[in-house]
């Protein structure tokens, strides 16, 4: 299984940097437009919508709303605005693991989708249109991306090789403390040569980059949770090894609008 796992993560880490470093950006917004619908898809099946109808009308739903996001975050307040409410639900959803996870309704879960895909997506889609404009190319994008690729895999191996201590055992038994904490080790890592490499305040790379993770982590489980509700182990099977879409970007979709906000507000893009 881990070797499909690295095969698959392998292929889609090409198909990745193709899309940044080689397709002109308003082709790669449509990549990561494809892959945020095919999540919304999936996102479907969390609720009780049954039917292929249904679960379509749907995803063409989040899809348009998506595309009205975008075209309305042209402004840079109505940005600004659209990311702190995204960042202020995780914080929502953090408290919603801790306290109620096992809270559920069919059509809560839909509308849960709304907050999780649609801020993501522009913020993605944004930063890689103002990074464009403003000196790295789609470094920055590949910047954030790294530190969610790097709080993954450390949480993975250092949960396989230390893991004790239950995460989120009503949410996700098989994460752990230990995992966690290797996995911000690797983002802390990953955070310092970004910032040498953008020549950012180290401090507050690492700082930045650590919150980043913590973030992931929230996404992470939030996917999670709504799985558990659905009696799901995966959001689909789409990627072999790995499951669905939504099982790869699912710490993205936290982690993409803080990214942004911070950086926004800290001048770096603009």
């Amino acid at each position: 299984m881990l070797k499909v796992r690295i095969l698959t993560a392998s292929v889609l880490g090409l198909g990745l940097l193709v899309s940044l470093f080689l397709l002109p950006a308003i082709w790669t917004v449509r990549v990561f437009a494809l892959v945020f619908t095919l999540a919304a898809w999936e996102w479907s099946g969390f609720g009780a919508l049954r039917t292929r109808t249904s679960r379509l009308a749907y995803t063409a739903g989040v899809a348009a709303l998506s595309m009205v996001c975008w075209r309305w975050s042209d402004s840079p307040p109505h940005l600004l605005w659209l990311l702190g409410v995204a960042c202020a639900w995780w914080v929502v959803a953090l408290l919603w693991i801790t306290v109620a996870p096992g809270r559920h309704h069919s059509v809560l879960s839909l509308a849960c989708g709304v907050p999780v895909l649609i801020p993501s997506f522009v913020a993605v889609a944004r930063l890689l249109v103002a990074v464009r404009g403003f000196a790295r190319d789609p470094e920055m994008v590949l910047w954030m991306l790294l530190l969610v690729f790097a709080s993954d895999i450390g949480a993975f191996f250092a949960g396989r090789r230390w893991g004790r201590h239950k995460l989120a055992p009503r949410v996700s038994p098989g994460k752990t403390w230990e995992g966690a904490l290797g996995g911000l080790a690797a983002v802390a890592l990953v955070a310092l040569i970004g910032a040498s490499y953008f020549d950012l305040p180290v401090g507050r790379g690492i700082a930045f980059g650590c919150a980043i993770g913590v973030f992931s982590v929230i996404g992470d489980l939030t996917e999670s949770m709504f799985k558990r509700g659905a009696g799901l182990k995966d959001s689909g099977t789409l990627l072999p090894g790995h499951g669905g879409i939504l099982d790869r970007i699912d710490s993205v979709t936290a982690a993409a609008p803080l990214y942004v906000l911070g950086l926004w507000s800290a001048g770096v893009i603009e």
